[in-house]
């Protein structure tokens, strides 16, 4: 393979990856985003498995540090309370990508399904754990899961719409401009 191939491989993967974490930016409800369809689609994609975890990872770091700056924290932040928790759970999403060997209607759904119910089960846990919000007891690790069922219905939606059409539209780029194929 070519390095001008390469590189507009790389170029393209990332945009879309950044472009969807940006996309962050516009008003949503609550974990109705690109993400998880975002990391799921680096993981499958990049066969270089450092850019696998680099880029999805970057450009949601990228994306944090601007929502925290501008609408969270208005100030400069780097990091928020909980973030290994949710990065964790991105990095497990890009693994449950790199298992994709091919793209297919059925991968995907399973995929996008898988890395939703996984977010839900890891960040959540996050939150019981660490949050102060439910009691360290098992009503509390309960009550705060049952609460976080409305985010797992976003997650699972979004992840469904963005990873068909990110997978959708990169499956077809690749059959239009060979350049993109791997």
């Amino acid at each position: 393979m070519n390095t001008r191939k390469l590189n507009t491989r790389f170029f393209a993967l990332s945009a879309a990856i950044f472009i969807a974490a940006l996309s962050r930016l516009i008003p949503h409800p609550a974990d109705f985003t690109p993400l998880g369809a975002m990391a799921l689609f680096g993981g499958c994609y990049f066969k270089d498995k450092r850019k696998a975890y680099l880029v999805p990872i970057l450009a949601l770091w990228v994306s944090d540090i601007i929502l925290n700056s501008v609408l969270y924290f208005h100030k400069l932040t780097f990091f928020y309370s909980g973030f290994l928790w949710t990065y964790s759970c991105f990095a497990l999403i890009v693994l449950i990508g790199t298992f994709m060997k091919r793209v297919t209607f059925k991968n995907v759904i399973l995929a996008t399904i898988t890395a939703a119910l996984l977010h839900w089960l890891v960040s959540d846990f996050g939150v019981w754990l660490n949050g102060g919000i439910y009691p360290a007891n098992l009503q509390g690790f309960i009550a705060c899961y049952v609460a976080a069922l409305p985010f797992l219905k976003n997650m699972l939606a979004a992840n469904l719409i963005f990873g068909g059409v990110m997978f959708g539209a990169f499956e077809w780029a690749q059959k239009k401009y060979t350049v993109l194929a791997a």
